[in-house]
């Protein structure tokens, strides 16, 4: 497979909520996703994260880690806010 691969991943909730996830990550290898916080139709937030690599090992290396931040800021978030 030859050309560059993208996966979009969404993530509803809160907008602060949301913006704290989208900061654990950013610093994590910015060339590789860009991520964005935009209005939900139901009224809340959506986070945004879209992934670009140049084949599938790299684009399951890039997820995987992104998924591995964004679980550990929520399990940080839910232990600060006794969720």
């Amino acid at each position: 497979m030859s050309g560059e691969l993208n996966a979009r991943l969404e993530f509803t909730g809160d907008a602060a909520h949301l913006q704290v996830l989208l900061g654990a990550i950013t610093p994590d290898d910015p060339d590789s996703f860009t991520g964005s916080i935009v209005d939900d139709a139901s009224g809340g937030a959506l986070l945004v994260i879209e992934v670009n690599a140049p084949n599938m090992r790299t684009m399951r290396a890039t997820v995987d880690d992104l998924l591995a931040c964004l679980a550990a800021a929520e399990a940080g978030l839910k232990a600060a806010t006794g969720e």
